[in-house]
């Protein structure tokens, strides 16, 4: 359960942002178009891109002590600048979502092409999916690989599914600059908590070599 709740809290850190997906998702919900196939796509691209890095990136870094710690300071290197970008757009206050209602109904295919494009050319998600989640997944034994992936897609699953069947009540709270606020804040906090972990365990993993 520990590594469960370890993956799930740093896959919502990483994916809980303002983004083009996200906005994406928002928009198609709000609209009622094609909802559960753009959630679904978006949660089947993140469990293969989670499991390559957790049982592929993940293994083969945990081999090497030295790839370990380097990767292990390019992470928390990386969760603390995301971190503090977060706090800063916590103190700024001054993002809000615009959803424009209305328009005409988009294809499925291109629907469904867009959903690939917005997710699979966004580089942040291989940094977030495989590096991110892969490197820390490569300071677990091999049992808690399982757990710790578990955790991470269904934190996906009931983000994208969430924002996208709850839309109608989310978007007039997201037009609002408070709520990102919040939720920066938050996305800070587990951010930095992250980093302190990984530096942490490279310190400790170079004492032990």
């Amino acid at each position: 359960m520990e590594h469960f709740i370890q993956g799930f809290l740093i896959c919502a850190g990483l994916i809980v942002t303002i983004g083009a997906q996200n906005a994406f998702i928002l928009k198609q919900g709000l609209l009622r178009q094609h909802v559960f196939l753009v959630c679904g796509l978006c949660f089947l691209c993140d469990c293969l891109l989670f499991s390559i890095g957790v049982f592929g990136l993940g293994t083969f870094i945990r081999r090497l002590p030295a790839a370990t710690i380097g990767l292990a300071a390019i992470g928390a290197l990386f969760l603390t600048l995301y971190g503090a970008r977060a706090f800063l757009s916590a103190y700024r206050g001054n993002t809000a979502l615009v959803v424009a209602q209305g328009g005409n109904t988009q294809s499925l295919w291109k629907t469904l092409w867009f959903t690939l494009a917005i997710t699979l050319l966004n580089p942040h998600v291989y940094l977030d999916s495989i590096v991110i989640i892969g490197g820390i997944a490569g300071t677990l034994a091999e049992a808690a690989k399982i757990g710790f992936l578990l955790g991470a897609i269904s934190a996906s699953g009931l983000w994208f599914f969430g924002i996208g069947y709850s839309s109608k009540l989310l978007i007039p709270f997201f037009r609002r600059p408070i709520t990102w606020r919040l939720l920066d804040a938050i996305t800070g906090i587990i951010m930095w908590g992250i980093a302190f972990g990984l530096i942490r365990y490279g310190i400790e993993t170079y004492q032990g070599v």
